[in-house]
């Protein structure tokens, strides 16, 4: 009997969304949050922006996790493109980190994650729409990156 092939470590993640300024930022200070020490962790979009949404940056900050420095980038803009795993959180950037990928040993993994600039209603109503999504990120990234043992593919 064979044995069981054991899943490799994970030793880098990128975080993709659409333009880089709210979920992927959120995802990857989530998991540096917990695991920054262990991992590498980066973020990007697929399309261009300029800075950081202020909302993010809030709800963020709700938890202590500072993501006001972060600069939105491309996937085109990316230094290195070795990562082990790449988490989508929209689907235009699963689109794109499939086209990536074609040719890689790395996995993707779809997370679609809403959009809470969809949201309109007054600023504690965008607000709370930002803290489900950063919530929701969080469970999503303490079930897949438990911090009792080390993250797997």
């Amino acid at each position: 009997m064979a044995a069981a092939i054991q899943p490799l470590p994970v030793t880098s993640v990128l975080f993709a969304c659409t333009y880089n300024i709210i979920r992927s930022p959120m995802a990857a200070g989530i998991l540096r949050h917990f695991h920054g020490n262990r991992l590498f962790v980066d973020s990007v979009g697929v399309r261009e922006s300029d800075q950081v949404d202020p909302f993010a940056v809030a709800v963020m900050d709700e938890l202590g996790m500072d993501i006001s420095r972060h600069r939105p980038k491309t996937f085109e803009e990316l230094e290195d493109t070795s990562f082990d795993l790449i988490i989508t959180l929209s689907p235009e950037a699963h689109h794109r980190a499939l086209e990536l990928t074609r040719t890689m040993a790395c996995d993707v993994e779809f997370w679609n994650t809403f959009d809470p600039t969809l949201v309109e209603g007054n600023r504690e109503a965008m607000l709370e729409a930002y803290r489900k999504v950063r919530d929701g990120l969080m469970e999503r990234v303490k079930e897949r990156f438990p911090t009792q043992r080390g993250p797997m593919v």
